[in-house]
């Protein structure tokens, strides 16, 4: 199976984005930026460090995998949110940019960061539709560790604020607080609560600010360690206790809350991030300002809660070429590219119209409606 397009979705093999987080900061050239890598679950690295059940994936590029992505992007798509002069190299986190894709897991890309003093590793999921970044803290109810195959236990770290000396809490009366409606007095820790649209899916606690450690992404690799502000979850429930981000979530939205929008506030990275996917590794790069001959498109911010959606006014596929508008956003918590109509039908018609393999014959147990026999090269 060579090409797979359908009212779910079209397969991107690599796309490199380049996001602007707040267009109200002011870019300056002597912004630094921090990057790290992004490996696939399945990669043999990962793989080698984690040891964790497959849960039976197919291989690899067959068709089984594909189907098996999307039923989990349907399975996963309801965790959307309800509700001075400095270098001029890139950040990362201090264990190295590795993020991983942990399929067996609810989202698609994680990273290994470390936070306060001393430094403790979190398995964190990266997504660009939420804001707060949050960790296990002080543990109530949430994931201590995950089972590898072998039945030994990978257990996690567990932040709390009590054992990191650059630890404090934010307090009510902080204009990050957003629930101070919720608090007896100016002088208490500000509490959260993030509900998710999955059933029963939610973060809560109170906030902290400790040290999120950071190096720089150039040969010079500088330590750079970043005052952050993020969530104690001391409370998380729903799809959170079944695997999906275990360990954290690093919240890559627009908002002021999220660790993009505070590394551009305190002057250390451009307001922007770069995220590049590919097949098992990719990578991410907080202050990325692109390159002078790039495209760029700007992005739709009139919403409540505004996120990467942009406009799209022309679609080409091969020699056929539409002006059609609608609105997509970026999101890297799925797998592949849904589109609704018009477009999901102008882009399969024009594609199976120009494709000269032989359309293979729909079954079931593929949830594509338009697959193809690739002939043998």
């Amino acid at each position: 199976m060579a090409f797979h397009f359908n009212n779910y979705s079209s397969v991107i093999l690599v796309v490199v984005i380049l996001i602007f987080v707040n267009p109200g900061v002011r870019i300056s050239e002597a912004f630094g930026t921090f990057g790290f890598n992004i490996h696939h679950r399945y990669s043999d690295r990962v793989k080698g460090i984690l040891d964790l059940d497959d849960y039976g994936l197919p291989e690899k590029g067959s068709h089984q995998y594909y189907s098996a992505m999307a039923h989990r992007d349907r399975l996963f798509h309801g965790r959307r949110l309800a509700g001075g002069e400095l270098d001029s190299s890139p950040l990362t986190f201090s264990t190295g940019n590795d993020t991983y894709r942990l399929d067996s897991l609810g989202y698609l890309y994680y990273a290994n960061v470390s936070v306060g003093t001393p430094s403790l590793w979190f398995l964190v999921a990266l997504d660009t539709g939420s804001d707060l970044f949050w960790l296990p803290c002080d543990c109530l109810s949430c994931v201590r560790g995950l089972r590898k195959r072998s039945g030994e236990v990978l257990k996690f770290n567990i932040y709390s604020p009590n054992t990191s000396s650059t630890s404090t809490t934010v307090p009510c009366n902080s204009t990050m607080c957003q629930q101070r409606r919720r608090c007896p007095s100016a002088s208490n820790a500000c509490p959260y609560e993030v509900k998710y649209l999955s059933d029963d899916t939610s973060s809560s606690g109170v906030l902290v600010e400790d040290v999120l450690h950071l190096t720089s992404d150039d040969s010079q690799l500088k330590v750079v360690d970043a005052h952050v502000n993020f969530g104690c979850g001391m409370i998380q429930t729903g799809s959170f206790l079944d695997g999906a981000a275990p360990n954290g979530l690093f919240g890559l939205g627009m908002q002021n809350t999220s660790v993009p929008s505070i590394l551009a506030k305190e002057g250390l990275a451009a307001s922007s991030f770069s995220m590049c996917f590919g097949s098992g590794i990719g990578r991410i790069r907080f202050g990325d300002k692109g390159s002078s001959d790039q495209g760029e498109t700007p992005f739709n911010l009139h919403q409540l809660r505004p996120t990467y959606n942009i406009s799209i006014t022309h679609l080409r596929v091969g020699d056929n070429a539409t002006n059609l508008d609608f609105t997509a956003i970026f999101d890297s918590g799925t797998s592949f590219t849904y589109l609704n109509d018009p477009a999901y039908s102008v882009i399969t018609g024009s594609f199976n119209s120009q494709v000269r393999e032989k359309r293979h014959q729909t079954s079931s147990s593929i949830p594509f409606a338009y697959c193809y026999d690739a002939r043998s090269s």
